[in-house]
């Protein structure tokens, strides 16, 4: 039996998840079970969720798919090679997935894998560092520049970001050994945080339409948008980075300069540039606007400053997460479960009560992660929600 292996965020889940899930079924098996991999409470791009895990793993679920676990939190808020090594590390630990899953913009396989292997070449990292470092070029423009004089028009490729994640995802799967098959679909109708029309739009034109007031419900799937709005009724959600912000502020500017040094990504300096800005900057744009250059996307810095302020340091929790925690599932699913306890490399957890059993260094991860979820209710709309240690006390969403 095949199982679909799929990483994502479902910030919020809409119709275009829907459909991958559809063309997954419609290549591999319409009974294979889809098992997800999906951001927590905090996402890639160094923001808050629209929504609660919870929530949006029981999108996922009523969506079609089975089991949907948690990508730990040092892992979603990194780098998309490091994102990416931890979701396909998470899912291959199961030992029951057989084929990985992804969206992507070309839709074919080949130069994806042609890209994955010239991107992961040790004489090819050594010239995109060189060229970083003679003209001050970002990561993604110099591995761009290099790919074009090896692969040739094929690096181009590298210039949408479904097509980006695909590429991690492959090189994730050579460098772990894994036995999980990669298969792609086409996204053709809405690209990841670009502008589209149609019924199906990109979870980040969503999250623009909803702050600017406008109804995402035609763009959603029926049981999404009822649990949305059950959400917005409850006063839990959106929540925004702007709710979030003073509170991040006072976490950072207590963060001394070792600590910003001790950042993922803070190299070069950029740890003590990152302190300065905090120290006189008054929000979190000026912050990014005072350190921002071509060398250092904005999503990098929103990284760091998120990881400054929920206590990620760099090193943080090994190559792959220690442990699965399972946030959603359907009956099928569970079935796939008993089997997957039987032979996972990683210790499946089902209630936060289990924890207490991992080892020590997974214990570490649950709570850290489970402490960045005090920090995420703190923008909710209602007092009454923003009650702490709620991860300890949540269970996983049954359908």
């Amino acid at each position: 039996m095949n199982v679909i292996g799929v990483v994502g965020e479902f910030n919020p889940l809409h119709l275009g998840h829907v459909e991958h899930f559809r063309q997954s079924r419609a290549l591999l098996g319409e009974d294979a079970p889809i098992v997800c991999v999906m951001s927590g409470d905090f996402v890639q791009r160094g923001e808050a969720a629209c929504f609660d895990k919870h929530t949006r793993a029981g999108m996922a679920v009523h969506a079609g798919a089975d089991l949907v676990f948690e990508l730990p939190l040092p892992w979603c808020v990194s780098s998309a090679e490091r994102f990416a090594l931890g979701a396909v590390g998470l899912l291959d630990g199961l030992g029951v997935v057989t084929h990985l899953s992804f969206g992507s913009e070309t839709g074919s396989l080949a130069p994806l894998t042609a890209l994955a292997l010239a991107a992961a070449e040790p004489s090819n990292l050594e010239k995109i560092k060189a060229r970083m470092e003679s003209d001050g070029s970002s990561f993604a423009a110099a591995r761009e520049a290099v790919l074009l004089e090896t692969l040739g028009d094929e690096a181009r490729l590298l210039r949408t970001p479904n097509n980006i994640l695909g590429v991690e995802y492959i090189k994730a799967l050579f460098a772990l050994r894994s036995s999980m098959e990669p298969v792609t679909t086409a996204r053709t109708q809405s690209q990841h945080d670009r502008p589209s029309g149609g019924r199906i739009r990109s979870a980040g034109q969503l999250r623009t339409m909803q702050r600017q007031g406008q109804d995402v419900s035609a763009h959603m799937p029926d049981t999404a948008v009822r649990l949305m709005q059950s959400q917005v009724a409850a006063g839990r959600g959106p929540v925004t980075m702007e709710r979030l912000e003073t509170a991040m502020l006072a976490r950072l500017r207590m963060l001394d300069q070792a600590g910003f040094c001790a950042l993922p990504d803070a190299t070069e300096g950029l740890g003590n540039r990152l302190w300065k800005a905090v120290g006189s900057e008054g929000s979190l744009l000026g912050i990014l606007s005072a350190v921002k250059t071509k060398r250092y996307p904005a999503s990098r810095l929103r990284r760091m400053l998120l990881c400054g302020a929920l206590g990620v340091r760099a090193g943080m929790g090994g190559q792959t997460p220690p442990y699965a925690r399972l946030l959603a599932s359907t009956e099928r699913g569970r079935a796939l479960l008993r089997q997957a306890s039987w032979i996972s490399a990683v210790p499946i957890v089902t209630k936060p009560a289990a924890v207490k059993d991992l080892a020590a260094d997974a214990v570490d991860i649950f709570t850290l992660t489970a402490a960045a979820r005090d920090f995420y209710v703190l923008g909710f709309e209602s007092p009454e929600e923003r009650r702490g240690g709620s991860d300890w006390r949540s269970g996983p969403v049954t359908v």
